[in-house]
């Protein structure tokens, strides 16, 4: 296990699992997933619990919910952005 390629790895795990790496790092962390069962066994566990968030948070979330939260975060990068 090379401790450099593990942290890139993990680093990029999430990127990874969204599908936001440029096809470069997308090869090099999927190679090294192949080869590192430390690296691997991070990855399935990430994987499981997307799914049992997908699972389990299938209800819409009620408009005003919604709204509130894209005004805060409007917000956030107005003050953010001064």
């Amino acid at each position: 296990m090379n401790d450099d390629r593990c942290e890139t790895a993990l680093a990029e795990l999430y990127s990874y699992l969204d599908r936001e790496l440029t096809e470069e790092l997308r090869v090099e962390v999927e190679g090294h997933l192949r080869l590192c069962s430390s690296c691997l066994e991070q990855f399935d566990f990430e994987m499981e619990i997307r799914r049992i968030v997908a699972d389990r948070c299938r209800e819409r979330c009620p408009e005003e919910l919604r709204a509130r939260v894209a005004a805060a975060l409007r917000a956030c990068a107005e003050e953010s952005g001064r």
